[in-house]
């Protein structure tokens, strides 16, 4: 896979090590819904202290016609790679409209299966996508004191990554 580097106003094209999907870098150079929320309803942040990726994801949660509580906004600031932008962006995507519980249920396989695959060294971009949208829903539940599903979802814990 080959990059668009400038320099000196000339574009030349220069060889990564990675071999990244089309879609992951059509993604990483316009990514989506990059930002904080301001009075964000739930923040999720995760990183990896091995390759330094560090994630905040923020949601903004309110109610659809049916009364359901819907991940109405969700946007991300990251610090990390091409993978670690790509799959930020993608998790907004997915999580994006979805109830609380759909959004809970995307994995960190789908994430990685929304953008066509990532390089085996790489998958753990993917986690941390799907772990700081999980933390988020989680900081959301932990500020409303809802006790029932923070134990629902105790299981889920954000976890370390290592390449």
């Amino acid at each position: 896979m080959s990059l668009l580097k400038k320099a000196s106003g000339k574009t030349k094209m220069v060889k990564t090590t990675t071999n990244y999907s089309k879609k992951v870098m059509r993604i990483f150079l316009h990514p989506k819904n990059i930002g904080e929320i301001k009075n964000a309803d739930g923040i999720g942040k995760v990183g990896n202290p091995v390759c330094g990726d560090v994630m905040w994801l923020y949601i903004k949660v309110a109610k659809n016609k049916k009364g359901q509580e819907i991940l109405k906004d969700v946007k991300f600031k990251t610090f990390g790679c091409a993978a670690a932008i790509a799959t930020s962006s993608m998790i907004t995507e997915l999580a994006k409209g979805k109830t609380i519980e759909q959004a809970m249920k995307i994995t960190r396989g789908d994430v990685a299966d929304s953008l066509e695959g990532l390089p085996p060294i790489k998958m753990h971009c993917s986690n941390l996508a799907a772990d700081a949208l999980h933390a988020a829903i989680l900081d959301y539940y932990r500020k409303r004191g809802n006790k029932a599903m923070l134990s629902k979802y105790s299981n889920l814990k954000p976890q370390e990554h290592e390449h």
